[in-house]
């Protein structure tokens, strides 16, 4: 099972106003059929409480929040905002994705009772997702061979992290479990240091607004922190619009 063991700011019970639409046909969305992928995606849903619109066939839209995720069961348990509510078989679930994105799955199937949990129902992990990405930037790969990074001082300590792409609004690092920890989604990184190649250095504030885990073969686990540049001059905007340009020429 994933566990980072990270502390996290959990969104409290979901609120008519957090449902979510479904992802409509011809949207572009992507599908997402890797089980680990699927695992981690569903995990940062139960980390950080995010709103799960749960729509039954034939039935009126309920809200509920993904309590815990097992991938090695290949299940996970669902905490509905109206316990007791009959689902049906054929459910579609939504979910926002951090800012930036909506997830959907379809399951037939009858959830299963949790022992010594009335509150939560049980489901098989689905095999297959639908992602749409609502990036209001496009993000740029950081090249290979190049000085990529941020570098911030928090509570005394200092984090460095390479930066994995960059956008005209914001970032993307990469962080290790440990320095994950002290990180959660809504965190305030003031005077972040952003080196974005040899002829730019940049210093920002961001704003968390993603945190995903995932695993590489050379590293082994990380966690995807993805950052919302805040409070931005336009000097700094300028500055980004001319690295953007820069790396578009260049592909």
């Amino acid at each position: 099972m994933t566990d980072l063991s990270m502390p996290q700011m959990r969104k409290g019970p979901p609120k008519p106003a957090d449902a979510v639409g479904r992802i409509q046909q011809n949207s572009g969305a992507h599908e997402m059929r890797d089980p680990f992928d699927i695992g981690d995606a569903l995990t940062t849903l139960a980390l950080t409480g995010e709103p799960v619109t749960v729509y039954p066939y034939g039935q009126d839209v309920a809200l509920a929040r993904i309590d815990s995720v097992d991938p090695e069961g290949k299940v996970f348990t669902l905490d509905l905002a109206e316990p007791g509510m009959a689902l049906g078989r054929k459910i579609v679930f939504v979910a926002a994705l951090g800012s930036n994105a909506k997830i959907q799955f379809e399951l037939e199937t009858d959830p299963a009772p949790v022992a010594d949990r009335p509150d939560l129902l049980q489901f098989p992990l689905p095999d297959v997702c639908l992602v749409l990405n609502r990036r209001a930037e496009p993000r740029l790969e950081s090249p290979v061979g190049m000085n990529f990074g941020a570098r911030f001082t928090l509570m005394g300590k200092v984090f460095e992290m390479p930066l994995y792409d960059f956008s005209r609004g914001g970032v993307g690092l990469r962080a290790t479990p440990e320095q994950a920890m002290e990180l959660y989604v809504g965190k305030k990184l003031e005077g972040v240091l952003l080196e974005m190649g040899s002829s730019l250095v940049v210093t920002a504030d961001l704003e968390v607004r993603l945190l995903r885990p995932f695993r590489t073969f050379l590293l082994g686990q990380q966690v995807q922190v993805g950052c919302r540049i805040s409070n931005m001059s336009m000097q700094m905007r300028q500055s980004l619009d001319r690295a953007v340009d820069k790396m578009q020429k260049r592909r």
